[in-house]
């Protein structure tokens, strides 16, 4: 049995009868509250009015940032600091310092998981900075790197969740389904210079970040849940509308703070409790991971 048709059993009758075909329509249609400037934007004609070297700077984001979420982040994208972010990165690289992700997974998030795909959101701080770790999402590995600690720690308490959970073959990190299922994960900084945590921190990452949390708070008005853990993530969500979403905070999965509650914060099993009970069985997150990584788009 799924851990997404275990979810589905919790849900009371009531809440299938009261929420489940409208609700679901409304949730996996497009993102609510858009304004008419953006559901106009044309991608083509931003980029024609950017400067030359607005366009050299901005490459990467032109080529592979998704659709659904430049109309939101493009006056990020041109603010004074995000363009001062773009040159240190370029003198970074042109200096041969070895900068994960790779560039052209920097916004696999965005193409993973498209704003109107959104169900939750995971929140995570400093990509890996380790050889053959980083690929855009937070949290996660492609193989056949192993599993980092903290992602091991994630995978107890799923477990605890879901005795069923099935983590990938060989010890694996891979968490692209979960990104494909509608899990936005994302974090706060999106590069990191090789063996030195946090050395791109500070320099522009985090204005775009928090505008993507706040797009998808206010796009994705009919709810999604934020899993906030640690206290810079919870920081991240300060502005989130706790009446709207579901806001669950806990310690980080880190070997260095997860005795401190991280084990049975439960919040996998009250993601799906949330989501079904608000929007009926079918919207529920299988967090199963046992795919082949062909099968996850790797």
């Amino acid at each position: 049995m799924s851990l997404k048709r275990k979810a589905a059993e919790v849900a009371t009758d009531a809440s299938k009868k009261s929420k489940s075909n409208a609700s679901i329509t409304a949730f996996f249609g497009a993102p609510k509250t858009t304004p008419k400037a953006e559901v106009n934007f044309s991608k083509d004609e931003w980029v024609e009015k950017l400067s030359d070297e607005q366009k050299d700077l901005l490459k990467l984001e032109i080529d592979t940032l998704h659709d659904s979420w430049l109309p939101h982040l493009k006056d990020v994208l041109v603010s004074p600091q995000f363009l001062e972010l773009k040159r240190f990165l370029k003198k970074e690289l042109g200096a041969g310092k070895t900068v994960y992700p790779p560039m052209g997974d920097v916004y696999s998030w965005s193409r993973h998981t498209p704003l109107n795909t959104v169900k939750a959101v995971i929140l995570g701080q400093d990509p890996y900075h380790g050889p053959n770790q980083a690929h855009g999402l937070c949290f996660s590995v492609r193989p056949p790197t192993p599993a980092p600690p903290s992602l091991k720690n994630i995978y107890i308490a799923l477990k605890k969740d879901y005795p069923d959970f099935k983590a990938p073959p060989k010890n694996g990190g891979l968490l692209t389904p979960w990104a494909e299922h509608g899990v936005l994960m994302i974090n706060t900084c999106l590069t990191v210079r090789r063996g030195e945590a946090n050395s791109h921190s500070g320099k522009g990452w985090e204005q775009l970040t928090q505008k993507v949390i706040d797009t998808v708070a206010k796009n994705r008005s009919q709810g999604v849940v934020f899993l906030a853990w640690g206290k810079p993530a919870e920081n991240r969500v300060k502005g989130v509308n706790a009446e709207k979403h579901l806001i669950l905070k806990s310690v980080h999965p880190s070997p260095l703070s997860a005795s401190r509650g991280w084990f049975d914060c439960g919040h996998f099993k009250k993601t799906n409790d949330w989501l079904v009970k608000r929007y009926g069985e079918g919207s529920e997150i299988d967090w199963n991971l046992n795919v082949d990584p062909e099968e996850a788009g790797v």
